[in-house]
């Protein structure tokens, strides 16, 4: 008897076929900055993993480039799980929003190459779909309220069916989130960091009005939500999250900072909005305390920050033994690379509750082309091998790295705050 033909999608899965031959660090900003590592497998199969850490990117183009790479190459990039211990446990220095974001890296390419090799998108070799498409949210800024009201309904016109509502605050002249340029919020603006005035009692008086005026204009359907950017103490969190109740929000994002988890449980003793946190988190660890007493309701740390595919999906699982949703971070500081991975983890991930989106530039759409695409209100990854993102070399060397910083806050009296 003749034996069967092998499928094409098996014939590179000889350990010989995926020893890392080579790797590489891109940097390019085609409107703002990007770091990409790069896999090469000895049977040609490339894997692609964002490494993007906004105002620190050199940072992780460093540490990828001189400590990582070195590791990478005559290894066998088919044993995803045993490079991520490698690289996370043999560091001796674990953790940390450099070495993580380092690992993401290199966990994503890998993930890439292995679903290239089997002729797979990311989310069926996660176990297949759990859901047809990602609800998403989108951003609506604006000067005052009115200004912002107005573009909440230019987002429900595109067929977002879920809206982060932020406004400028009165006395204050540089609002978290609000554009002053004309085009989409970008806070990465300077080669040093820019010096911003914040007022807690101001911004307690005007959130509430905001949202007040949101359900009057737009009704009750429209999922809102809003960033606090970790700006409030716990008890000012807990004010703020009991005065916006009858607004039903989808939730309250970083309402104060998580570094004292504990912290949470003041604002859970006062208030029912639902609370999100997470996008600086970089481990399991610093959101177990938050997760096993359920005092958050979305977990946001993301796959470029938190370690990967690897170890975002256990803790994904974690969260769902506590009823925790995930809500990943998806500003424009992450790349279409990372975003397609999301999207991939998005589909399969049981107790998935929403995803960030912001719109890239078409300068980096064309440098990072996707197959992934917006309708009804959500994302859809594509069906490509992989995560379906991949990158034009040729054009990402036309934008060479250009040196931007995130601001920082001071309270009107010059003294340093959470930007």
């Amino acid at each position: 008897m003749s034996s069967a033909p092998v499928p094409e999608a098996t014939k590179h899965s000889s350990s010989h076929d995926r020893e890392i031959v080579d790797a590489k660090v891109i940097v390019t900003c085609p409107g703002r900055n990007f770091v990409t590592l790069k896999i090469v497998t000895r049977s040609g199969v490339i894997g692609l993993g964002d490494a993007t850490l906004n105002g620190r990117e050199l940072a992780v183009a460093s540490y990828l480039q001189d400590h990582v790479v070195p590791n990478l190459i005559g290894r066998d990039a088919g044993r995803i799980e045993d490079m991520w211990q490698f690289f996370y446990r043999g560091a001796y220095w674990r953790r940390g929003p450099v070495t993580m974001t380092a690992i993401a890296a290199v966990d994503v390419a890998l993930w890439d190459i292995l679903g290239k090799m089997a002729g797979l998108p990311i989310y069926q070799l996660l176990g297949g779909r759990s859901r047809e498409g990602a609800l998403v949210y989108g951003h609506a800024n604006g000067r005052d309220i009115s200004e912002t009201s107005d573009v909440v309904g230019q987002f429900k016109e595109q067929g977002f069916l879920a809206i982060r509502a932020q406004c400028g605050v009165p006395g204050v002249k540089k609002a978290y989130g609000i554009s002053t340029a004309g085009k989409p919020y970008e806070p990465a603006e300077s080669e040093l960091p820019a010096e911003t005035v914040w007022s807690t009692p101001r911004y307690l008086e005007i959130v509430p009005q905001l949202f007040e005026r949101l359900r009057a204009d737009h009704g009750p359907e429209v999922e809102l939500l809003h960033d606090v950017h970790h700006r409030l103490t716990p008890i000012e969190a807990a004010r703020l999250a009991r005065s916006v109740e009858p607004y039903r929000l989808f939730w309250l994002e970083d309402a104060t900072p998580a570094e004292n988890q504990k912290s949470f449980e003041l604002i859970r003793q006062h208030s029912v909005t639902p609370l999100a946190v997470g996008e600086v988190f970089n481990s399991i660890w610093d959101c177990k305390h938050l997760i096993e007493n359920q005092l958050i309701d979305y977990i946001r740390t993301t796959i470029v920050h938190g370690g990967g595919i690897t170890h975002l999906r256990r803790l994904a699982d974690f969260a769902a033994l506590h009823q925790v949703r995930t809500g990943f971070h998806g500003a424009t500081d992450l790349s279409p690379v990372c975003m397609g991975a999301a999207l991939h983890f998005d589909t399969w991930v049981p107790n998935f509750g929403i995803q960030e989106y912001m719109f890239h530039s078409d300068e980096t759409n064309e440098v990072f082309p996707h197959d992934y695409e917006f309708r009804a209100g959500r994302l859809h990854c594509g069906e490509s091998a992989g995560h379906g993102v991949t990158i034009d070399e040729k054009l990402a060397a036309r934008y060479p790295y250009s040196p931007k910083q995130l601001p920082i806050a001071r309270l009107e009296d010059g003294a340093m705050w959470d930007w």
